[in-house]
This record gives structure tokens, C-alpha cells and sequence, in this order.
């Protein structure tokens, strides 16, 4: 009886310090990233690919490559939209984006500075994966443009803000005309 009261014991004991596993699950929505698509300035209702594009963030030395004919990208949705992080931790992102990137010919290669500016929100999404930020562009100035050099011109010739509020990956943020 000693043995099949232990052995119960033991069973209690060892069941009831069990906790569940918090593993965030893979399809779980975290933080989105801002999505922007390029478009024909000729032709603005036609997406445009985009060749050698690096995007590079705001005191960093390395960037992205986007490539159209490349699959090597997590954040190429296809040739013509991008996926890029915005900072969780400030009201603000900046990005240089490079076109033409890695041409020999520096003369081809052109950059434009932009710098989204929005506001932050953090949700809690469940124990497993902690809380998620969402982002909503600023009403007065959502971005600031500029060329680099500013002598050369801005090769996004258009930025438009399809949506305001950037809480999921499913949806085009913003336009690039060029």
C-alpha cells in the first residue's frame, strides 16, 4: 500500500509543477514592416521593377540589395514591392535608398534620403510573443525627401501614402513613383 501511495504521490507532484509551453507560433502577427511598391511615373497605374536597389538604414554601412531577378531576398515580395523595417524604439526611421547599385558607371547611380516619421503603439500580443508594435504616419509630415547629392535631383520623382496606420504586411503603405 506504502508503494501505491508513493507512487500516487509521485505522479501529483510531477503533473501539477507542468506548465505550458510558450512558444510563439510562427503565424502569430508581430511587428509589421512597411511595405512600398514602385510605380511607372510615365504610367501610374503600372508597378515598375526595380533593378540594384540598396537600401540602407540610417547609420548603418551595410544595406539590402533588391534585386527583380533574385529570390535571395526575404524582403522582395516581387519586383516591384519591398518590405522594410521601421525603428520601435523612435519616432522616426531614415533610410538611403540607392538606385542602380554597384554600376560601375557612378553616373547612373542615384540616392534619395527619405525619413518616415510616425507614431508608435505597443500592443500585447500574448504571452509567448510578448507585445508588437503598430505605427501610424505623422497627419502633418508622414516623410522629408531629399537627394544625394541635392545638385543631382531626386530619382523618386513621387512618395504617396496609401495608408496611415501600418499594422499589417498585407497591405501597400506607400507608392514610389519614379
Amino acid at each position: 500500500m506504502k508503494k501505491i501511495l508513493s507512487l500516487l504521490l509521485l505522479v501529483i507532484v510531477t503533473s501539477s509543477s507542468c506548465e505550458k509551453d510558450d512558444i510563439c507560433d510562427a503565424n502569430t502577427p508581430t511587428t509589421p514592416r512597411l511595405v512600398i511598391e514602385f510605380y511607372n511615373i510615365t504610367s501610374p497605374s503600372t508597378l515598375k521593377n526595380v533593378t540594384n536597389l540598396e537600401v540602407i538604414g540610417d547609420g548603418k554601412t551595410e544595406g539590402i540589395v533588391f534585386n527583380s531577378g533574385s529570390d535571395d531576398s526575404k524582403y522582395l515580395a516581387n519586383g516591384s514591392t519591398i518590405s522594410i523595417p521601421l525603428k520601435i524604439d523612435a519616432n522616426s526611421t531614415k533610410y538611403t535608398f540607392i538606385l542602380n547599385s554597384g554600376n560601375t558607371n557612378p553616373t547612373l547611380i542615384d540616392t534619395d534620403e527619405v525619413t518616415f516619421n510616425y507614431t508608435r503603439n505597443n500592443v500585447f500580443v500574448s504571452r509567448a510573443c510578448g507585445f508588437k508594435t503598430l505605427f501610424t504616419f505623422a497627419a502633418t509630415n508622414p516623410f522629408s525627401h531629399a537627394a544625394v547629392p541635392a545638385t543631382k535631383g531626386k530619382w523618386m520623382q513621387e512618395i504617396s501614402i496609401q495608408k496611415s496606420n501600418i499594422d499589417n504586411e498585407n497591405e501597400t503603405h506607400v507608392k514610389v513613383y519614379f
